[in-house]
């Protein structure tokens, strides 16, 4: 695969252009001679400039979908040609990983971020995957592609323990663990072949921002933003008994298992608490009117709010529902009940509902409390 600085320039150019462009605005921020990009704009930027899909909301491996490659996109500063950044941050299971020292911590380390490489590898039908990194050093960003593969736990050696956790290798790139934050690194190392982007940062953006101000000072510009309750929702898959969390045993995602008459095992709703249909009634279409809603990988489900105080998000069939969120995404067997330490593994336990002009919906994946968030 070509570079996405070649591919840019193929194209149009206008990635190299935008990040030259916010590079030369860094006077805003600081009097450093070192480019300052905020890494949400960098994402922007790469997701606008190639048409990929923007993954960074659902805080999953991938910040991007670039033609079914799944990319991971990092900007850092790098005096030298090696960086330790940050890739993963495990603080739902520092319960388990912060008991352990040693191979069992590497291992368990390992293990659960293969997992959410895994999950966002499902979720979003990626076929590949990629880190593109935009590192910044004195007037110039250094671009380039590097692996952006599975840790190899087989092959996991050269533990060794440091002042905030511990560090080991898998043959191909060196990680480390912080205590801390339960955060993973991993070295990047710059190559010699890096695409480099020559930077001028301007003395004086305030005077450009003013001018830019009086030239379009009529200028209409679209409101896209998120607006809670008018356009997305989030809704949590678990709900609260005795202020902790857990899955609902015989309903919700284990509706299936629910007491009665004989139920398939693809029976399910996602819950809707009481509390954010009174906040936001008008949220969803009314009872058992049916809608669009599409799940990440653009298939669209008919679904429809149901049940006393309209408590259930369902899809018709039902099933749908459960092949995509039990089987794909969660990797439940048939009669395997879920459960909040599986979607804590997996670093999620919401999704967001987006509704867009027209009314139909879109779903996907949220973060480990994002519910109690979205609620405040």
């Amino acid at each position: 695969m070509k570079s996405f600085a070649e591919i840019n320039i193929e194209k149009n150019g206008n990635y190299l252009k935008l990040l030259s462009v916010v590079s030369k605005l860094s006077g805003l921020f600081s009097d450093n001679a070192i480019p300052y990009i905020n890494y949400r704009v960098a994402e922007n930027i790469f997701c606008r400039s190639f048409d990929a899909g923007n993954l960074s909301r659902s805080d999953t491996a991938f910040d991007a979908n670039y033609n079914s490659i799944g990319v991971g996109l990092k900007t850092f500063v790098s005096p030298t040609n090696n960086k330790n950044e940050k890739i993963a941050e495990f603080p739902s299971l520092s319960k388990i990983i912060n008991n352990l020292e040693n191979k069992e911590l590497a291992l368990k380390v390992a293990e659960f971020r293969n997992d959410r490489i895994l999950l966002a590898t499902r979720l979003y039908d990626i076929q590949n995957s990629i880190y593109h990194i935009v590192a910044r050093k004195e007037k110039e960003l250094l671009l380039f592609e590097t692996d952006y593969d599975l840790i190899n736990i087989e092959n996991i050696n050269n533990i060794q323990k440091t002042k905030a956790g511990w560090s080991f290798e898998d043959g191909k790139n060196f990680y480390s663990y912080s205590y801390s934050k339960s955060t993973l690194f991993r070295k990047f190392i710059i190559p010699q072949n890096a695409f480099r982007l020559p930077i001028d940062i301007l003395e004086d953006p305030y005077s450009l921002l003013l001018e830019l101000f009086e030239e379009n000072r009529d200028l209409k510009i679209a409101n896209d933003k998120l607006v809670k309750g008018e356009n997305y929702i989030i809704l949590p898959l678990y709900g609260i008994q005795k202020g902790e969390k857990f899955i609902f045993e015989r309903s919700g995602l284990n509706q299936w298992n629910a007491n009665g008459r004989k139920r398939d095992f693809g029976e399910i709703y996602i819950p809707i608490p009481i509390e954010l249909n009174k906040k936001y009634p008008n949220f969803f279409p009314k009872r058992d009117q049916n809608f669009n809603l599409q799940i990440p990988t653009g298939e669209i489900f008919s679904a429809k709010v149901c049940q006393e105080n309209s408590k259930a998000l369902m899809t018709n069939p039902n099933k749908a529902l459960s092949d995509w969120l039990l089987r794909k995404v969660l990797q439940l067997k048939e009669g395997e009940l879920a459960s909040i330490d599986k979607l804590d593994k997996l670093g999620f336990d919401s999704v967001i509902i987006l509704k867009d002009k027209t009314g139909d919906f879109k779903i996907d994946i949220m973060k480990t409390n994002s519910y109690f968030d979205f609620m405040i």
